[in-house]
């Protein structure tokens, strides 16, 4: 079961579990006044009987000058419950039959046991019903991702074939010394796309991401040096701080290299690209000289291009918000307009610690 999966069989089950747990303890709490309003209508109904011929055990009885206001009537004090029954040819006095209040609570305590059992009863049937309801929820979902999932695993294969017949293609070209740069730029353009279908390949299988060692300022400096053949007209600053991170590498170039291209691709004529890496505070900032950002709060939306006439499909930076989640990383940015951008990674949480 995939992540999605897991989600959503746990918040179907949270709202079947939460809505009939409610109203369970909302019957649960009808029902104990329910008995405890028959409980007092048996007591006083025995009562009365006992108040013919005073030969009842459960109460005890005292003679109390009549009060016609409380005859008949059950009343509750902070020691006992009592009644006052009228006597046969006498208007001065009546009989009180009353129950203490220690012997009314015990007599509560069994009806709240009662309850507390059918509550039991009731919450063991609901979380069954629940987790029926939430699997039965999930199937469309399940369906719905089977589906996606072999239409791109069929897309993955069928577009392995044009790729292999390109980079075969250009290998076999005759090209002159001074093209070899374009060539290369072919190369890596068609690798990158290979990588990215390996990525999505790995997904689909749902598997993790393969955590490895490896050196922060080697690794960006590996990428600048790709990064430097296609924007030749970008300057490139690297300082010479560092620190080790245990963490997927793919996943991480993936996030850099989509950081550093945007810094490329949206930045001024001969502008530059300055990396940072602090080693104290376990942060990597990356700072360009572009055209900056007018909304920088919605970058990481999907689809969201703040140029229409942008190349772009507004993918990109959702997608490295949502590898860096993934990874625990922290990505913050802050721009201003036809100054710069500056994107600001958190990878404390990353660092690779001895022992």
């Amino acid at each position: 079961m995939i992540r999605a999966e897991k989600e959503s069989l746990t918040k179907s089950f949270a709202v079947f579990f939460l809505s009939l747990s409610i109203l369970a303890f909302l019957l649960g709490y009808l029902e104990y006044f329910k008995l405890k309003h028959e409980t007092q209508e048996k007591i006083f109904n025995e009562m009365r009987v006992c108040s013919y011929d005073l030969k009842c055990t459960n109460y005890e009885f005292d003679f109390v000058p009549l009060e016609s206001a409380k005859l008949y009537h059950l009343t509750e004090s902070s020691t006992q419950l009592f009644a006052l029954f009228s006597i046969p040819k006498n208007s001065q006095y009546a009989i009180k039959l009353s129950l203490s209040k220690a012997n009314y609570e015990e007599i509560l305590k069994e009806k709240q046991r009662e309850v507390f059992y059918h509550f039991i009863y009731l919450m063991i049937v609901i979380i069954l019903i629940s987790w029926f309801f939430s699997l039965y929820a999930l199937h469309p979902l399940r369906k719905a991702l089977t589906l996606t999932e072999e239409f791109s695993k069929d897309i993955l294969h069928d577009l392995n074939t044009p790729l292999s017949s390109l980079r075969l293609n250009i290998n076999m070209l005759t090209i002159d010394e001074k093209d070899t740069k374009k060539l290369e730029r072919i190369n890596k353009s068609i690798d990158s796309i290979v990588s990215l279908g390996q990525n999505l390949k790995n997904h689909l299988a749902h598997h993790d991401y393969q955590v490895e060692i490896f050196d922060l300022h080697g690794l960006i400096e590996e990428r600048m040096l790709v990064l430097e053949k296609l924007f030749g007209h970008i300057g490139f600053y690297l300082n010479n701080e560092s620190f080790k991170l245990l963490t997927s590498k793919n996943a991480f170039i993936r996030v850099v290299d989509n950081l550093l291209n945007n810094a490329c691709k949206y930045n001024i004529p001969n502008g530059v690209v300055k990396i940072e890496i602090d080693e104290k505070r376990k942060i990597l900032l990356i700072k360009d000289s572009g055209y900056g950002i007018e909304n920088p709060q919605k970058i990481f939306e999907r689809f969201y291009q703040e140029n229409k006439n942008s190349r772009g499909d507004g993918l990109g930076l959702h997608i490295v918000k949502k590898i860096s989640d993934e990874m625990k990383i922290d990505i913050k940015v802050e721009s201003v307009v036809d100054k710069g951008t500056i994107f600001t990674l958190d990878l404390s949480k990353i660092v690779y610690k001895k022992g």
